[in-house]
């Protein structure tokens, strides 16, 4: 493929993204005495009609990418080309017109739904605000974008507190489809649910991207489920992207030990390959992103860690063809650890 061919194909590309925030000190005159390192040095790329999955533990910096691609947060280094724009050095109009395109779907349906106004209105709102369609035409679109996510149009005139948490995350989709993105990012948005109903909004979601051409960013801290809806998946700890591979090729192949004790804890519906695994239990906390380790940041809980990574960050490189990406010295080691890890076929997962 050409490298045009690649551009058109890329809707969204990440490079070296740094998102930093000030640690002052004092009341009346605060001075400045270091950086939470939030999001440090990441790069990702997300094709047209595709899905990444975004996963680590809390804490790794994976809401705060979501937040700072659509400028909640501003970034203090680093390119987002959506489209070919750089979105960190948009401001004003400008970024409001490409704002339009990008929406997002909150993890909490309880706390990103405005309990005063009725669920008729909440998705009718951006569809004011960019002024893309008349009063008359709003009403007539909200009708039609609750039939698109299961609910009765009768509902429309309903307040939030009239709904369960799995109907208020299908408002929350319909209100991020009002204004026809291209690009939608999902942060965590099943986990504040029951089960009974998770697989249900993740299903929606699947069929809206077919339906309408979208591309997601999901941000999850649970493989499991990222695994049913991601082409690709990247792994991400204290604010790196760690590991980064095409959905089956990293649950067949890990090649960073981080990723390979998230797979661990990832149940098998099959008793007896449950039953022979062995856990990867990482000892000790998550450091903090306002003292980051020296070397490879994982190597405080790293079972496989040597004297090197204490000392040396490893590169994030092609590690199994050009696709798999990974930032381990010892990746050709990791296949010790592997029988503490689900196995390979999709299936087991």
């Amino acid at each position: 493929m050409s490298d045009n061919s690649n551009q058109q194909s890329t809707l969204l590309d990440v490079q070296g993204l740094k998102t930093y925030f000030p640690l002052t000190q004092g009341i009346v005159f605060q001075r400045k005495v270091g950086d939470i390192r939030a999001v440090d040095d990441v790069s990702l790329s997300i094709e047209r009609g595709k899905t990444l999955g975004l996963v680590g533990e809390s804490g790794s910096g994976k809401t705060t990418i979501a937040r700072t691609l659509v400028r909640l947060y501003k970034p203090t280094a680093g390119k987002i080309l959506f489209d070919g724009k750089d979105l960190a050095t948009l401001e004003g109009e400008e970024l409001r017109r490409v704002r339009q395109r990008l929406q997002m779907i909150f993890q909490d349906p309880y706390a990103s739904l405005n309990p005063r106004f009725t669920i008729g209105s909440l998705i009718g709102e951006p569809m004011h605000i960019y002024k893309t369609a008349s009063p008359k035409e709003v009403q007539e679109q909200v009708v039609e974008l609750l039939r698109v996510v299961g609910l009765r149009p009768e509902y429309i005139d309903r307040y939030p507190h009239e709904f369960s948490g799995g109907q208020r995350q299908r408002i929350a989709v319909a209100r991020a489809l009002a204004i026809n993105p291209d690009f939608i990012i999902a942060d965590e948005p099943v986990s504040a649910l029951d089960v009974s109903v998770r697989a249900q909004v993740l299903n929606l979601l699947q069929r809206l991207q077919r339906q309408f051409s979208l591309t997601y960013l999901f941000v999850s801290h649970d493989l499991s489920v990222v695994r049913h809806v991601a082409d690709r998946i990247a792994v991400m700890y204290l604010g790196k992207i760690v590991e980064l591979a095409d959905r089956d090729e990293l649950y067949a192949s890990p090649q960073h030990p981080y990723t390979m004790a998230l797979l661990s804890a990832v149940p098998i519906p099959d008793p007896q390959i449950e039953k022979k695994r062995k856990r990867i239990i990482l000892t000790g906390d998550l450091p903090s992103p306002i003292n980051i380790p020296r070397g490879c940041r994982f190597h405080t809980r790293c079972p496989m860690a040597q004297s090197i990574c204490r000392e040396v960050e490893p590169p994030f490189e092609a590690k199994r063809g050009r696709e798999h990406y990974a930032a381990c010295h010892f990746s050709d080691q990791t296949s010790t650890l592997a029988s503490s890890t689900p196995e390979a076929s999709p299936s087991n997962a």
